[in-house]
């Protein structure tokens, strides 16, 4: 049987003294944050019984935040895992005591989206959303800075100059690199079809700019057809792509610089085969990395969740603390490139 871990342990593990980890148990005199944290992670990592209560004696003195969050279609994997991401960023952080109040919204229309961003922010010391960029949308966010309700733009931006931050990828990068690999795998020049959920999504259409700048600029002999819209949804896309495939013999292939892909791959799965065309889209979910995996889909670029959530955190805290930024930032995330060798 084990020996229980002992205080001499404790305090050997963290590089204190035996009397430090006393004072951090019985909370007799103070302790400097970054010490007891020390001891907090060495209780942890050898099984010492009162690691819980050194965590408790830890955020006693935190402050207390609610933070909300609006994310869109609660049935996609994606926003499944970011809305998981979010609620672990938020309870493992470290310098507050934090609630996520996580909303999907209902739709994409601006006005079901200004309701549910007032609510939160009536309950909200913070909020997050992935949005539109939309003219009632930056009115509704204008309303909450002057409250001192600070309010980040997910993903794609909007509100610029009213909100209190971006926080996402460079999608003109996204489009260029996606425009770059497209041009370099594909078996011959042709058309290239684009989707795109909705142009008032900035993100989605800074990845299209970027992708049809890269082929003007580098690859003319392939014709970028006008963008598709697709509502980011599953049917649609579906649709769309088997018309594309059937209609167009001079298909090259297809940027999804949205939502919607799984329609696209079960259209590719169904009639791609034969076709040599090439398919790039946006996250990894279990239904791209199968689609990479059967070689359906050239390549997918992601988020990385947990960077993004872990930095919202410490920017969202930082505006709560300190007040709106006068020069409102963006915070750009490198992103990862997943092709079926490297899944």
């Amino acid at each position: 049987m084990a020996k229980r871990p002992t205080i001499a342990d404790l305090a050997r593990e963290a590089g204190v003294s035996v009397a430090t980890v006393d004072r951090v148990l019985n909370a007799r005199h103070p302790v400097r944050e970054e010490t007891a944290r020390r001891v907090h992670e060495a209780a942890r990592a050898i099984g010492y019984h009162a690691a819980g209560l050194i965590k408790q004696r830890l955020q006693r003195d935190l402050p207390h935040y609610r933070l909300g969050f609006i994310l869109r279609k609660p049935a996609q994997q994606f926003y499944q895992d970011l809305a998981r991401e979010l609620e672990a960023s938020v309870s493992t952080a470290q310098s507050f005591h934090g609630i996520p109040l996580i909303e999907f919204a209902p739709s994409h229309v601006p006005g079901d989206l200004v309701a549910l961003l007032k609510d939160l922010g009536a309950r909200c010391h913070a909020i997050a959303m992935v949005a539109p960029d939309h003219p009632k949308i930056t009115a509704a966010v204008e309303e909450l800075k002057a409250k001192g309700i600070p309010v980040f733009s997910l993903l794609s931006d909007f509100a610029a100059g009213v909100r209190q931050g971006y926080i996402g990828l460079n999608n003109r990068k996204v489009g260029r690199t996606a425009a770059w690999m497209f041009s370099k795998v594909a078996k011959r020049p042709g058309k290239v079809a684009v989707f795109v959920g909705s142009h008032r999504f900035q993100g989605h259409e800074i990845r299209d700019i970027g992708f049809r700048s890269y082929f003007r600029e580098n690859a003319p002999t392939f014709e970028v057809l006008d963008p598709f819209m697709n509502l980011e949804k599953r049917q649609i896309t579906y649709e769309a792509t088997l018309d594309l495939m059937q209609r167009e013999p001079e298909l090259a292939g297809f940027y999804l610089a949205g939502g919607g892909m799984e329609g696209a791959i079960s259209a590719l799965r169904e009639e791609g085969k034969g076709q040599d065309l090439v398919a790039i889209v946006n996250e990894i979910t279990p239904e791209s990395r199968a689609a990479l995996a059967d070689n359906i889909i050239t390549m997918a670029v992601a988020t990385p969740l947990s960077r993004l959530c872990q930095e919202l955190m410490t920017l969202v805290v930082r505006a709560i603390e300190t007040g709106t930024a006068e020069t409102p930032g963006q915070t750009f995330l490198p992103f990862d490139i997943y092709l079926p060798e490297n899944i």
